[in-house]
């Protein structure tokens, strides 16, 4: 299978906005007692169409979600965002968690779970219904979730695809 390259984004001088997904504590015992540590993982977006998720991991909680914050800054994607809404249908699959986002009228909000509505509120879409099926692991719903919006095309760059006028993509 072809490796899909996104619209990927330079972090630069955009203001990004991070939201904490999930934070794993894990235990390791060792012969001198048990030694805790923290992986984060972090969406950042600037709710104007660019989103990004990254992990972290650290001995505290805090520096975990810094390192999360600066690898989510490395993954960056733009995702094209019409009226608050996205502009077709889109089904992805990472692992065992699959993902559906369909576009929604304006108005309906961000009918979504946990996980996917952090991805999609940081993206800057107001406006979707999202179904989350299979897998409730976070980690994959996150990345699930970002390989959909990765695959949503513009209608322009459908119609120029096709070599057909904007009017005949939306009308058929």
């Amino acid at each position: 299978m072809a490796k899909n390259t996104f619209n990927r984004v330079k972090a630069g001088d955009l203001e990004l906005k991070e939201k904490v997904v999930a934070i794993n504590r894990v235990t390791k015992t060792t012969k001198g007692g048990r030694t805790f540590s923290f992986s984060a993982l972090v969406v950042v977006g600037n709710e104007h169409g660019v989103v990004g998720h990254g992990l972290g991991k650290a001995k505290e909680v805090q520096e975990a979600i810094t390192k999360g914050i600066d690898d989510a800054k490395k993954n960056l994607i733009k995702v094209p965002v019409m009226h608050g809404t996205i502009p077709h249908d889109q089904l992805a699959k990472e692992g065992a968690a699959k993902v559906l986002i369909k576009p929604a009228a304006h108005g309906t909000g961000v009918i979504a779970g946990g996980s996917m509505r952090a991805v999609l509120e940081s993206a800057g879409i107001t406006d979707v219904l999202a179904k989350s099926l299979g897998s409730a692991n976070p980690h994959n719903v996150v990345k699930a979730t970002f390989k959909a919006l990765g695959l949503l095309r513009e209608p322009i760059q459908v119609a120029k695809t096709r070599s057909v006028s904007l009017k005949k993509v939306f009308n058929g």
